[in-house]
């Protein structure tokens, strides 16, 4: 189900705001100086957001939890001295009060708290009547629905200036990354959440350095609006999260290099060959969907014939030979195996439950 939020351009947000929308600053805050030297060379990149963690939530005690309040101070005279404006996590509603009393331009909802729709309702509660922009992170698991409903309690507080942040989640997969990127949760976001502007987190998405250039990228490609870049003068000496951070310069560069493309073309001939090959696509498609149908006709064939002889549905050693058979072959075809095993376990999924509802039905 589509839902239509009011939301308002990230244009309406002030400062720098053009796409890529781009917050940067230090994971946490750890020094007066070390929060005015980033920001001073943020600054004369152009980077119109500055970022830093106050509070920092730790999976175990006795880790660098943050210096707290007095943060704010800090991001109070990087505000006065640069212009810039700044943004903050918040994970409770104390947080809150205390980030607006000090005029925090933005909040972001890290991935703990979204998780949390008890957290979240307090801090929507607590935002009342307030206009500022919040930006909400998915929750660490990929679970869409927790996420929209977070985006949706703020939403509901009256905030209009809003976004999501995709961070990555948590997955029990090896990969190259910090936390999977997923990237088709958030292109079923922006189908669901139809107007939501989506900033990228590429710093806890890639949790190494070298790869933050090549996820931004792919974040840009997909038509991402922002990115929200961590950076420290010394990466090496960060108090958290020293692998995946930038130096100021490392950033600006970053976003020098970024190849912006844009959703849409006046070009005619790209157009045309566009409309032909999406046609071409079309064509394929509902081939594809008369194929599926006359198997899914033969799987409840199969069905009824179980039933008949007393048979259980699910046949393991089968099931493996058609996986492997089907990964093999779109292996020739240049297919990879993830998208093999994502497609015949879709369609052996709806086999099972075919099968089930057959060996539950009473035959005539």
């Amino acid at each position: 189900m589509n839902i239509n939020l009011t939301i308002e351009s990230l244009e309406s947000w002030g400062g720098n705001t053009g796409r890529p929308l781009i917050i940067s600053g230090p994971c946490s805050a750890e020094t007066e100086e070390q929060m005015l030297s980033t920001a001073r060379q943020l600054k004369t990149h152009g980077i119109g957001i500055f970022r830093a963690g106050i509070w920092k939530p730790r999976t175990r005690p006795n880790q660098f939890e943050g210096v707290g309040s007095i943060g704010l101070k800090w991001l109070r005279q990087v505000k006065n001295e640069t212009g810039m404006m700044t943004a903050v996590e918040v994970a409770n509603v104390k947080h809150v009060y205390e980030a607006l009393k000090m005029g925090v331009d933005i909040l972001w909802i890290g991935a703990r708290t979204s998780a949390n729709p008890f957290s979240i309702q307090e801090i929507a509660d607590s935002l009342e009547g307030v206009d500022i922009p919040v930006l909400v992170k998915n929750p660490v698991n990929p679970d869409l629905d927790l996420w929209i409903g977070a985006i949706e309690r703020i939403a509901g507080a009256g905030i209009t200036k809003l976004a999501a942040i995709h961070r990555g989640f948590s997955s029990s997969e090896k990969t190259i990354y910090r936390n999977a990127p997923k990237w088709e949760l958030v292109i079923e976001l922006r189908q669901r959440l139809i107007n939501i502007p989506v900033i990228c987190d590429p710093s806890h998405i890639a949790g190494r350095a070298d790869l933050v250039c090549s996820v931004s990228q792919q974040a840009m490609d997909l038509g991402h609006d922002g990115l929200m870049i961590e950076s420290h003068p010394e990466p090496v000496k960060a108090l958290s999260d020293s692998k995946q951070q930038l130096t100021p310069d490392e950033t600006a560069a970053l976003i020098k290099n970024l190849i912006i493309r844009s959703g849409r073309t006046d070009n005619a001939k790209y157009t045309a060959l566009l409309m032909e090959l999406r046609s071409k696509i079309d064509s394929l498609d509902d081939k594809i969907l008369s194929v599926i149908q006359k198997r899914m006709d033969i799987v409840k064939e199969i069905g009824i014939t179980k039933k008949m002889n007393n048979v259980q549905i699910l046949q393991t050693d089968r099931w493996t030979e058609i996986l492997e058979t089907a990964k093999e072959k779109g292996s020739s075809k240049g297919l990879s195996n993830e998208f093999i095993e994502k497609l015949f376990n879709a369609m052996h999924q709806e086999s099972i439950s075919v099968q089930t509802e057959i060996l539950n039905s009473v035959m005539d």
